[in-house]
């Protein structure tokens, strides 16, 4: 008998899993539990890839902090792009927004590289 202050204990239901197999179900050779089992096996990668991921990123920016710099530049840019630097800086990708737009420059330049190779045969 259950009171306010003596609630009657109710067992809760198991909760259903698609992704767990179970023991005790017939159907353990279905389409359905050969689908969940490559979602499991898929889903248990994800973590490995990211850390790939993070390690590549990691690399490229090491690599691009440890370059000498030899000018420093002023420049002015939009409240967007601050923004998005500071970003970079608080999300500890960089030390300084000075490094992200650095970074940023560089892999512009590479990207453009067509725009400088016209800029070269102009000079030349």
């Amino acid at each position: 008998m259950s009171s306010p202050y003596h609630k009657e204990d109710h067992p809760t239901p198991e909760k259903i899993d698609d992704l767990m197999l179970r023991d005790d179900d017939p159907e353990s050779g279905s389409e359905e539990h050969r689908t969940a089992s490559s979602v499991r096996d898929i889903a248990s990668r994800i973590p490995e890839s990211l850390s790939a991921i993070g390690r590549d990123i990691s690399r490229t920016i090491e690599k691009a902090i440890s370059a000498k710099d030899d000018y420093v530049v002023a420049v002015k840019i939009s409240p967007e792009a601050q923004e998005k630097l500071e970003a970079l800086v608080q999300a500890g990708v960089f030390r300084n927004r000075a490094e992200a737009a650095g970074f940023l420059i560089d892999e512009g330049i590479k990207t453009q590289s067509a725009l400088f190779e016209r800029v070269r045969q102009k000079l030349a």
